[in-house]
């Protein structure tokens, strides 16, 4: 199975919130594990702005992190834009109760182009049709 991390797990590990053990796990029982530039940049500003992190700090604990969770980075193309502008179209703020975020339509975009499930913090995304990773898919 593919698994997508958003940047709300990769905060919520760093950052030592209620759901890192948990989302921890998860990460262990999914063999191929991804993210984008895009992700990796909300998680360094998230950090950033709610846990009075530097930016370099921020930055080498997202290295550290990916790298010990061998989490591979890949690149953005068109398809995900296509996804993107139809995640926003469908699921996007002001359109849909899901309130999906520039941030957020690109997670849902990656993991679609890479049939991927999507680790993620909130409930935003229950909204959606993305499968969520984690013991209740």
């Amino acid at each position: 199975m593919t698994l997508f991390v958003d940047a709300s797990a990769l905060i919520a590990i760093i950052a030592g919130e209620a759901e890192a053990d948990a989302f921890a796990d998860i990460l262990e029982t999914d063999p191929d594990r991804l993210c984008s530039a895009l992700s990796l940049w909300e998680t360094i500003a998230g950090l950033v702005r709610s846990y009075a992190f530097t930016v370099e700090a921020a930055r080498e604990r997202v290295r550290l992190t990916c790298e010990e969770s061998d989490i591979r980075l890949v690149p953005i193309s068109g398809r995900e834009f296509e996804l993107a502008v139809e995640a926003y179209e469908r699921f996007g703020k002001g359109r849909h109760p899901a309130s999906l975020n520039m941030g957020d339509c690109h997670a849902y975009a990656c993991a679609r182009a890479h049939q991927a499930v999507l680790l993620f913090k909130g409930e935003d995304f229950t909204l959606t049709d993305i499968v969520r990773a984690g013991p209740s898919r």
